[in-house]
């Protein structure tokens, strides 16, 4: 797609009945995000998510979507120990869950040291740099990275370590739009912006974000393409009005025959 010129498609899923939908419409790659962390289980960041909770929701994303290429995060700690414990997690993440590739973030040394031994044992690596949300606390929060030419220099070079490293694409989240239009530029591999403006070679959100599921959460970088959140308070409300009201269940919403 890169190589054509065609721009990719990238939504985070967690869920069987979403997964359905995304593959039905036609996006290209669903991303079991670790962002599930915040917008399904109510953590406060991605931390705390562990490797069976994104198990679990992978599963359930590959059952929904079996004909996309899914891809999941590995979670905080599952791969920055030692590579021993990343390639289990990969492992367990093609094995069990049935993704075709997993995320890692970092660029440095190290995290391409990672990356090499998952793709020897045969798993397919997405790289994430920029805002890396595993790092908030060491980075004081969601900011942008790359800023100021050292900056710009270090993702331009960890960029270049990853896809040598044998990433098949990479994130970059939070970072300034020229940084990623060049970036982009110097790259085989395909680039997936979110926050990192129009030059990349695909853009992804978080899914309940681009539906309005979240509508407290207002990055400068989230477009709303629905407003579920209204939709479903309207749903809400109607059930509980007309239950009490006694107008549901009706006869046509009943069954004949003696008890």
């Amino acid at each position: 797609m890169k190589e054509r010129g065609d721009r990719i498609t990238v939504l985070t899923c967690y869920d069987v009945l979403f997964a359905r939908l995304l593959e039905e419409e036609g996006v290209d790659m669903i991303l079991v995000g670790d962002s599930l962390g915040q917008v399904v289980l109510g953590y406060d960041s991605t931390i705390p998510v562990t490797l069976e909770e994104m198990l679990h929701h992978g599963k359930a994303v590959v059952r929904g979507a079996p004909n996309t290429f899914v891809v999941l995060d590995l979670p905080f700690m599952s791969y920055q120990s030692s590579r021993r414990d990343a390639l289990i997690a990969g492992g367990r993440a093609m094995k069990e869950a049935g993704v075709q590739g997993v995320k890692i973030e970092g660029g440095d040394p190290e995290s391409c040291a990672t990356v090499r031994a998952l793709v020897r044992a045969g798993i397919p690596v997405m790289g994430h740099l920029g805002f890396t949300p595993q790092s908030v606390h060491a980075l004081g929060g969601a900011r942008v990275q790359g800023r100021g030419e050292d900056a710009a220099r270090t993702v331009h070079e960890e960029a270049a370590a990853l896809e040598e490293a044998g990433c098949f694409a990479l994130v970059l989240e939070l970072v300034p739009a020229a940084l990623a239009a060049g970036v982009t530029e110097s790259l085989r591999i395909p680039t997936i912006g979110i926050g990192a403006g129009p030059g990349c070679d695909g853009q992804v959100l978080v899914l309940p974000d681009a539906l309005g599921l979240n509508p407290g959460f207002t990055p400068r970088f989230l477009k709303r393409f629905a407003d579920l959140d209204g939709e479903a308070r309207r749903g809400v409300r109607a059930f509980v009005e007309e239950v009490s009201e006694g107008r549901y269940p009706g006869a046509e919403h009943s069954f004949e025959g003696e008890g």
